[in-house]
Formats: C-alpha cells, structure tokens, sequence
C-alpha cells in the first residue's frame, strides 16, 4: 500500500506513494519463473497432425495480480492503485514470455477462462473485416457524429440479417437432408 512521506510544512503536502520503484512486466515474470505456469489449451484448430491429432491450441500461462504503475491511472480513496491480472503467455522452447495482457476480470475467473478471453482477438479481427469489406462499414463519408453511428448500426443489422438468413437456410438444408436419408 501507499505511504504519506512526511510534511515539512513548506508547499503543497505530498500525496501517498509507494516506497518501492515500479518494476517492468518481463522482470516480474521472470521472477516468478517458468515453472509457476500452467499448460492451457483456449481452443481447437483445424491443422491436425500425428503429435497433434485434436488441433489443440495449447500454452504455458502465468497469472499473476499486480498495480499497473502509471500517473494517469485513477486511484482508489486511500492513494492505492487499483489491482488487475498480468497474464502472460510463455510458450515451449523459448526462453522468455512472448505475450503480455493487462486484465480487470474478476478474481475468481479460472485461468483457463482469462486466456480464452485473451486468445480470442482473432474472432474480433475477422469479424470486423468481414463488416468492412463484405458489408461496407468502410464505405461512411459523411461528416457527422450521428450519422457515423447511423452507418454503423445499419451495418451491423444487415450483418446480423445475413447470419440469420443464413442460419436459417442451414436449417433447412439439414432437414432435407434428414428426411432424405432411408431408414
């Protein structure tokens, strides 16, 4: 927690601080070392192989509860930092952490849950090129802030549309498919 320095009664009183310097991520993770991760698969692709036969998307992963140390960060009443999960990702054969996420989930959260949520930017980066590029969210050239959400909701509705239609006509065609198969 954060100590109040003395107040020599000259100028502004000092606010409270934490008496140790702030330590990098790397630095934080390496001390705690390799071997307090644990192996996680977040999901399953799709290149199988004969070590591999699931397509399992696996890691070693560390977790750990830190105070991120920046002034812009909004403090809490009595002058401390708010806490947050470090994961970070430390994969086979390398002989450092490769990736580092910042997380506010809750405490509880299961380690295996925290790096699904970590793992899953990719979904997010291939829907929103697909609204981009199939569905024109690139296409707004108006000026305004309204008419900016205007496009963007309208976008997102047709995209929703096309998912619907779409799952309805998979429906159907598994029906069909059903009542086609001899018994």
């Amino acid at each position: 927690l954060p100590v109040t320095p003395p107040w020599a009664g000259n100028g502004r009183p000092p606010g409270p601080r934490y008496p140790d310097k702030p330590t990098d991520l790397k630095t934080l993770i390496m001390a705690t070392g390799r071997s307090a991760g644990r192996f996680v698969v977040w999901r399953h692709g799709s290149k199988k192989s004969p070590g591999n036969p699931t397509a399992s998307m696996r890691s070693r992963f560390l977790a750990l509860r830190v105070r991120p140390a920046n002034r812009n960060i909004p403090r809490d009443a009595d002058g401390s930092l708010p806490e947050c999960w470090l994961l970070a990702e430390w994969p086979t054969g390398q002989s450092e952490p490769t990736d580092y996420w910042l997380s506010t989930l809750p405490t509880s959260i299961p380690l295996r849950d925290m790096v699904r949520l970590a793992k899953i930017r990719w979904r997010i980066e291939h829907d929103y090129r697909e609204l981009k590029d199939g569905l024109g969210l690139d296409h707004f050239e108006g000026r305004s802030w309204l008419g900016w959400h205007r496009h963007v909701i309208l976008t997102r509705l047709f995209g929703v549309g096309l998912l619907d239609d779409h799952s309805s006509q998979v429906a159907r065609r598994t029906a069909h498919d059903a009542q086609a198969i001899p018994v």
